[in-house]
């Protein structure tokens, strides 16, 4: 079993998932700058924001995280093998990716919890479904 864990494509997926989630941290802080200038944005963020729907937000976001990352897995990591063992290895590289973001800059929507971990394994499963052979 060790065997098969020290022969996943560990630094493409790394690659993968740092790709994924600087994409995605563009794209909350564009998303933060327009909610800070725009009362019109703010306004509309607000209400997606906060409950009801803001229950589901941070459900939605890491799910479209997930499937991003193999998306971009799919498209520019063609010499990878994707199959179920490579779509469980990316869970925990999307999650330390996530980590390291934090680390560097205040959340706002990729916030690293249980919740964006259902939602990350979600994606990625959703998104990879015909790899799961």
């Amino acid at each position: 079993m060790l065997d098969r864990l020290k022969r996943l494509p560990w630094g493409s997926l790394l690659l993968v998932s740092a790709l994924t989630v600087a994409i995605a941290t563009v794209a909350e802080q564009v998303l933060f700058w327009a909610f800070q200038e725009s009362a019109i944005v703010r306004q509309t963020l607000s209400m997606i924001l906060f409950p009801p729907l803001g229950i589901l937000v941070p459900i939605a976001v890491s799910l479209g995280l997930g499937a991003l990352a193999v998306s971009i897995l799919e498209r520019w990591q063609t010499q990878v093998f994707v199959n179920t063992a490579t779509l469980w290895a990316l869970v925990p590289c999307l999650l330390l990716s996530l980590w390291l973001k934090s680390l560097l800059i205040p959340d706002f929507l990729l916030i690293l919890s249980r919740t964006s971990l259902i939602g990350i394994v979600l994606g990625i499963f959703w998104k990879g479904r015909r790899y799961w052979r």
